[in-house]
C-alpha cells in the first residue's frame, strides 16, 4: 500500500471507515486479513486526522506469558500517552488508564494482533468488553478497532463470541490490492499488465512483498 512514502488504493476501505466518524456513537470494529497485507498501515491511514493510539500484542514464544502482555501494553501507553508507567498487574487498570486519555476528544484506538495481546490470559477479551460497555463506549466520538492477521481466533473468539454479540459495528477484510492499483504501487508505466501478472502469480498482490520486488530490474518479469 505504500512505496517512497506514498499510499496506494484503498478508497473503498477508507471511504467506508470513514463512514464512522459521522455517527452519534462509539463504534467498534474488527479487521482482519493475513500478514503483511497493509492493514496497520491503512487504519493509521484512515486515523491520520485524528487523535491515534496503537497497541500491538508481543509476538508469541513458549516463554511469552500474560504479564508480559500486560507490560508491553503498560509501555504503549506511557509512551504514547505520557502517564507515567504502571504495574500491569490488571487488564481493566490499563483500559481504565487509556479511557482517561480518550474520553473526550475524535480518537482512533487499535488494538493491534489482538490474538497475541490476549491468548495468553483467559480474562482478556472479558475484560476488554466490560471495558467497552462501561468506558469506551462512553464516548460518541472514539472508534475502538480490534485487528489480527489469525482470522479463526477473531472468528472464533470475537466475532462468534457472546459477549460480542451486538457490540460489533462493522467486520472488515482487507485483501491483496488490485492489478491496477499495483500498476500505480511500482509507477512504471513500461510493465505490461502481462508482465505484473507473472509477479503477482509468485507473491500475490501483498504490498509488503511488492515492495521488496524492483520493477525495473528486468530480469524479475522476464
Amino acid at each position: 500500500m505504500t512505496i517512497s512514502k506514498r499510499f496506494i488504493g484503498r478508497t473503498r476501505e477508507l471511504s467506508l471507515l470513514k463512514q464512522f466518524t459521522e455517527k452519534q456513537s462509539a463504534s467498534l470494529i474488527v479487521i482482519r486479513g493475513r500478514r503483511r497485507i497493509g492493514k496497520s498501515t491503512l487504519i493509521k491511514k484512515f486515523a491520520e486526522p485524528y487523535i491515534f493510539y496503537q497497541f500491538e500484542g508481543l509476538a508469541p514464544t513458549r516463554e511469552t506469558t500474560a504479564q508480559m502482555q500486560r507490560n508491553t501494553f503498560a509501555q504503549q501507553l506511557a509512551q504514547q500517552t505520557g502517564l507515567p508507567e504502571v504495574v500491569a498487574d490488571d487488564w481493566m487498570k490499563l483500559f481504565q488508564l487509556l479511557w482517561e486519555k480518550s474520553k473526550q476528544e475524535r480518537i482512533v484506538i487499535l488494538f493491534d494482533e489482538i490474538s497475541w495481546m490476549g491468548s495468553k490470559d483467559p480474562e482478556f477479551l472479558s475484560k476488554i468488553k466490560m471495558a467497552w460497555d462501561n468506558l469506551f463506549s462512553q464516548n460518541p466520538r472514539l472508534i475502538l478497532i480490534i485487528c489480527g492477521s489469525a482470522s479463526s481466533w477473531i472468528e472464533q473468539n470475537i466475532l462468534s463470541s457472546t459477549g460480542f454479540v451486538g457490540r460489533i459495528s462493522h467486520t472488515l477484510t482487507v485483501e491483496e490490492l488490485h492489478l491496477n492499483e499495483i500498476k500505480e504501487f511500482w509507477n512504471n508505466p513500461n510493465l505490461s499488465s502481462y508482465e505484473i501478472l507473472k509477479v503477482l502469480s509468485i507473491v500475490g498482490g501483498v504490498p509488503k512483498y511488492l515492495e521488496e520486488i524492483n520493477p525495473k530490474c528486468s530480469g524479475l518479469i522476464s
